[in-house]
């Protein structure tokens, strides 16, 4: 891996680390209104409490992207699963723009209220997590924010119940988006069941 540039690793990482699930990311500006950004460098790390991870890089001018910023002003977001019908709106709202601008607002986007949240869902997903930034770290120029998840919304058309009678979520009703490498996606497919052992 030293043989690689950083942009060699990053292009070989995201190529072969796949598919790595999208965090799309509501957070509060300044202004009023909200930023939207996905996030493929984002991953659960733990369920007592339940914590999920995100990497956050700069912006190619050094600035540090408007997730970050709010992040550390106001500590809480919300993080959706997009599925497949909200993947050209979630890869729209990855374009650079000025501080301050709401992706949610120019695309035109529908909220509603999220459990939990001073901050509003997406009306459209189907996964929705309140979530609260609780650590962070600096690992060379990415950001490593923990942030834990206070409240869940799922919508209806993707619960289920399994054979135990437990609450399923139903993964071809989700049918998460997921990120390959450059402008390629993953879509839900083949869904294959194995039983783990004990």
């Amino acid at each position: 891996m030293s043989d690689l540039t950083p942009a060699e690793t990053y292009a070989t990482m995201t190529q072969t680390i796949v598919p790595r699930p999208v965090a799309w990311i509501l957070t509060g500006n300044d202004s009023g209104n909200y930023n939207l950004a996905p996030f493929s460098y984002f991953n659960a790390m733990g369920s007592s409490p339940p914590v999920v991870v995100l990497s956050v890089g700069v912006r190619a001018d050094g600035e540090i992207k408007d997730t970050r910023y709010n992040l550390e002003r106001r500590a809480d977001c919300v993080i959706h699963i997009a599925h497949r019908e909200m993947a050209a709106a979630m890869t729209a709202s990855s374009a650079t723009s000025s501080r301050g601008i709401s992706e949610v607002g120019e695309l035109g986007l529908a909220t509603a209220t999220m459990p939990g949240s001073p901050l509003p869902r997406l009306a459209e997903c189907r996964v929705a997590y309140a979530a609260c930034l609780v650590d962070t770290r600096m690992i060379n120029q990415q950001w490593i924010a923990f942030l834990e998840l206070t409240n869940l919304y799922l919508a209806d058309s993707v619960v289920g119940q399994d054979h135990k009678g437990r609450v399923k979520v139903m993964a071809d009703k989700l049918d998460p988006i997921g990120r390959l490498g450059g402008g390629e996606y993953v879509m839900a497919g083949d869904i294959v069941s194995i039983e783990r052992p004990a």
